[in-house]
């Protein structure tokens, strides 16, 4: 009687083990059945995606007064606080409205309905200014914006620390990864992957306890081949600079012009409605 009991026992605990063995390898099917899918309609989406209107896109870096010591290349990516304000305020009575990198995201892959005037406002490296006087700015007209971080400026002198980039999120902008330490991304090889993608996206989802989707390329620079590297680590899309987009995967190429120093806000809105 005893061998009995332990037979049916060990043919029960079989039973369960081969139910939980099919259910998970149905559900392990229907998943890499659904990433298969999903990378396919991305595929075929792609020249629908390019046909799509392209939505402007800002790249600002500092904002402050300009020094003596500011060389004039320099002074295209330092915007004083006077003409930020400015170009801000154009913005708004221009009747633009800020959209995220998630919107962005869904109208170029399904047609999503945006607002009227849609734009997106972005700040690469993680400066404090941006938080301070960038934040300050958007937040009078309603407005939002992402913020791409450098990790390992992260609480360093003139850069924003730990507190106020969970508290940009808390109020409804958007962190995106910008590397390590701003290395050329087309010349990633090996370990850089690790150090300059996936430590920084780690650190920066632990700061805000989001998951991080967008990336934004060091000096604009980026090369197809490092594509599966991003998608890998979960990135959604990834930002460049003026350069045409890939028409084989606009998502990782997704352009920006950089809102200069030098430009009025009567500038900054022509070089808007020209380059998009």
């Amino acid at each position: 009687m005893k061998f009995k009991i332990i037979g049916l026992l060990i043919t029960f605990s079989l039973l369960s083990w081969s139910k939980d063995l099919i259910a998970h390898i149905k559900l392990n099917k229907y998943e890499v059945t659904h990433r298969y899918d999903e990378r396919m309609r991305l595929i075929d989406n792609h020249p629908v995606m390019m046909a799509r209107k392209q939505v402007p896109v800002l790249a600002y870096h500092q904002i402050r007064d300009w020094k003596a010591t500011d060389s004039k290349s320099a002074k295209d990516y330092i915007v004083p606080i006077a003409v930020f304000k400015q170009q801000i305020q154009m913005l708004a009575d221009s009747g633009y409205h800020t959209i995220s990198p998630d919107q962005l995201y869904n109208y170029l892959l399904t047609g999503m309905k945006l607002p009227s005037n849609p734009i997106v406002i972005t700040f690469d490296d993680g400066d404090l200014d941006g938080f301070t006087i960038g934040r300050t700015e958007l937040n009078k007209h309603g407005f939002k914006g992402v913020y791409f971080i450098m990790t390992v400026a992260i609480g360093r002198p003139h850069y924003m620390n730990t507190a106020q980039i969970k508290q940009l999120v808390n109020e409804g902008y958007t962190i995106g990864s910008h590397t390590w330490d701003h290395h050329n991304f087309k010349k990633f090889l090996g370990k850089d992957w690790e150090i300059q993608l996936e430590r920084p996206t780690k650190k920066l989802e632990e700061i805000t306890g989001k998951k991080v989707n967008y990336f934004a390329y060091p000096f604009g620079l980026w090369n197809e081949k490092g594509f599966p590297e991003l998608k890998k680590r979960g990135y959604k899309g990834a930002f460049q600079l003026s350069e045409k987009r890939d028409p084989n995967d606009p998502l990782m190429t997704i352009r920006r012009i950089i809102s200069s120093g030098y430009w009025s806000f009567k500038t900054l809105n022509r070089n808007i409605k020209q380059s998009f």
